[in-house]
């Protein structure tokens, strides 16, 4: 049986996986403060977010981050399958840093000191887009 991974798709299912696992596994027991001010700069990007309670919020969070970082380690799921988890997964966590004020130097994409942790993720929408560009092409072979 062959493995839907192929070898130059290991390293960064590894990286990203481990990294968004760790995340996600981190969040699990977060107490309210971290739980309110996760919820409050994700409510501030995405306002829908206010409907649902802090800590509800931070636990499907770290459910989430910890599915997907499980899929991206795991070589049963197809590459093209993650890469579309962390594409989507991803392109939310860029759309928090481009919407959060404070993140971007005035009038620029280029991150404030502040806004590097955030911005750094630009990095997981590459290898998921990258994942998902190169199934299709080769689905298209």
């Amino acid at each position: 049986m062959r493995l839907p991974v192929e070898p130059s798709h290991v390293a960064p299912r590894l990286a990203t996986g481990a990294f968004i696992l760790n995340s996600g596994l981190a969040k699990r027991g977060a107490d309210e403060q971290t739980a309110a001010m996760l919820h409050g700069m994700a409510k501030t990007a995405y306002p829908f977010l206010g409907k649902v309670r802090p800590a509800t919020f931070v636990r499907l969070l770290s459910a989430s981050e910890t599915a997907l970082g499980a899929a991206l380690l795991l070589p049963l799921v197809p590459t093209a399958v993650a890469g579309v988890g962390l594409t989507a997964f991803s392109a939310g966590l860029v759309g928090l840093y481009l919407r959060t004020p404070g993140m971007r130097e005035e009038g620029s994409l280029r991150p404030t000191q502040e806004g590097t942790a955030l911005a750094k993720d630009t990095w997981m929408l590459g290898v998921g887009v990258g994942f998902v560009v190169d199934a299709v092409t080769r689905r298209c072979r």
